[in-house]
């Protein structure tokens, strides 16, 4: 894959603003670990490689098992989410695929039971952020870093 363009190096003041808000979000309310699980997911139902690698890795980092995000494509079938992490799951899932779900009343009501409202717009604002940055990395084909060991396989 040949990266299309540097989008940073283009026009980088253009993402302050997102910037910004990925810092805001940070501090609304939610836990590290579930934003970094619905970052993985929705990354995960994108296809974009470049924010797979960086959010299992940023999760790793911060003690996030192997097991849960290896298991994250089947999370509906594992028992290793909380019912929060379960509720946001289904919300990012709904969201991320909104032209074909209309995000349903019953992906909503868990989110409603598990999340203030504050929380409410944090995780829709946060799975809209993760969607968009999916788009701009596979839109410019932007490419994840290859470490040396992964080319051994």
């Amino acid at each position: 894959m040949t990266q299309r363009l540097d989008q940073f190096a283009a026009a980088g003041d253009l993402f302050q603003p997102m910037l910004q808000q990925e810092e805001l979000l940070k501090s609304a309310g939610l836990e590290y670990s579930l934003i970094e699980l619905v970052k993985l997911r929705a990354s995960q139902l994108n296809g974009c490689a470049l924010c797979i690698h960086m959010h299992t890795h940023d999760a790793r980092k911060h003690g996030e098992s192997e097991d849960r995000m290896h298991l994250l494509p089947a999370w509906r079938e594992s028992p290793l989410y909380s019912p929060r992490e379960r509720a946001a799951l289904a919300w990012t899932e709904a969201l991320t695929k909104v032209a074909e779900t209309g995000a349903p009343d019953a992906d909503y009501a868990p989110v409603a039971e598990q999340f203030t409202p504050r929380e409410q717009v944090a995780l829709t604002l946060l799975i809209g952020a993760i969607n968009s940055w999916n788009r701009i990395a596979i839109g410019f084909r932007t490419p994840h870093p290859a470490p040396r060991e992964a080319t051994a396989a």
